[in-house]
């Protein structure tokens, strides 16, 4: 046995979801700044500090962009989930017809 949402819940867990992946989408906008950062001044420890922080930049960005595809990932099988419940009314709203009775 697993969960079971009704329709409003399914379509708001999409949004919620997709909501979320946007959320780290422009969050690796920011992360990409970090990425190309560059030293205050032209000094060795100017480059090695920009580089440190370039690495980590990077690896924030990583970090943001598996986080997003996981949000589109689970909306995506939220949305699946809402083909298979549209299915399953309509095979439903048939058998009713067909012994007669109405919605």
């Amino acid at each position: 046995m697993g969960f079971q949402y009704d329709e409003a819940t399914l379509h708001e867990l999409v949004r919620e979801w997709n909501d979320l992946a946007d959320e780290f989408r422009r969050d690796q906008e920011q992360a990409a700044a970090l990425a190309r950062a560059k030293g205050p001044g032209l000094e060795y420890a100017s480059g090695d500090n920009a580089e440190k922080i370039q690495q980590s930049g990077s690896a924030l960005l990583g970090t943001l962009a598996a986080r997003e595809e996981y949000c589109r990932t689970m909306a995506g099988k939220f949305n699946a989930a809402l083909g298979k419940y549209a299915q399953a009314e309509d095979g439903h709203t048939t058998e009713i017809k067909q012994t007669g009775g109405s919605l």
